[in-house]
């Protein structure tokens, strides 16, 4: 399928593109879209795609033969199969109901896909106020290194090798599982990940940021690629979490990481970090159930 750019451009207030997620200002977003659509059902993984460390196969794609595209807005659905299944609607457009047929559409396929969800996906501009995205959107962050890496880490921050039994990260990765620790746990266990960087409180893990990975974009320029990233709750207030951040981003300077794209929930403590470390807001991606 071939994409008319000159109608999407002009209601792509994010640069983001469905299955791979947001991209850089000025990455081949066209190509990336007529990319997607290729593969779309065969499980493969674009060379980029970050979600290939975690995966041998790709579990989201295009629904391509639903793809709505006009020059009023383009609705592109996806379908997730993890779990019992989602689809995804993602909106550009900026008619007064263009999420309304986007969670028409969403619920439709949902049914015809046998998922059990249905969302719709919708952007917001860096300029738009961050309560029209507060509680269901987060804001894409950039990261530049061109500019360096900034101010260093005022607190000691540990590699995960430097760890031992005594440093209890089993337990803080048990503690912290919503944000995603267990998993990160297990592929440190079995040594197919990056390092992960901590702090300790009284010689026990109190946070971490990782793993530290790099990967070539789609322009092949090298990008720090997301972290799992937390401290645990009586442990934050004491600067652990800006020490692991600006650890990290020491890291990615050193290992000749060019930029780093990262969402962060809106309002929370990690969007209100990378704000006060001066990283610059592309906008919001948004998502609500179908209803």
């Amino acid at each position: 399928m071939r994409f008319h750019w000159g109608w999407i451009e002009p209601v792509m207030s994010v640069p983001y593109v469905p299955t791979i997620g947001p991209v850089r200002p000025g990455d081949p977003v066209p190509d990336l879209l007529e990319a997607v659509v290729e593969i779309a059902g065969t499980g493969q993984f674009l060379p980029h795609d970050k979600d290939r460390r975690w995966s041998s196969t790709k579990t989201e794609h295009i629904l391509v033969d639903a793809i709505e595209h006009t020059q009023r807005q383009t609705l592109l659905p996806t379908l997730v199969q993890r779990g019992a299944g989602t689809v995804k609607v993602h909106v550009y457009g900026a008619e007064p109901d263009s999420l309304t047929a986007g969670a028409d559409l969403a619920r439709k396929l949902a049914a015809t896909h046998g998922a059990a969800k249905a969302r719709v996906v919708w952007f917001l501009g860096p300029e738009q106020p961050e309560a029209y995205a507060q509680g269901v959107g987060t804001r894409v962050q950039l990261k530049d290194f061109t500019t360096g890496p900034g101010e260093a880490s005022a607190v000691p921050v540990h590699h995960d090798k430097q760890l031992h039994d005594g440093a209890a990260f089993a337990e803080f990765a048990e503690q912290m599982a919503v944000h995603g620790f267990a998993f990160l746990y297990e592929q440190m266990q079995a040594g197919t990940v990056g390092p992960v960087l901590t702090v300790l409180h009284d010689g026990r893990v109190a946070g971490a940021i990782g793993p530290m990975e790099i990967m070539a974009d789609a322009t092949r320029s090298a990008r720090l690629l997301p972290q799992y990233f937390g401290v645990l709750p009586q442990y934050r207030g004491y600067g652990y979490g800006r020490a692991l951040w600006r650890a990290a981003m020491h890291w990615g300077h050193q290992h000749g990481a060019a930029y780093q794209i990262l969402q962060t929930e809106v309002g929370g403590a990690s969007d209100r970090l990378c704000a006060a470390e001066g990283l610059a807001s592309l906008g919001f991606v948004n998502q609500r159930e179908a209803v």
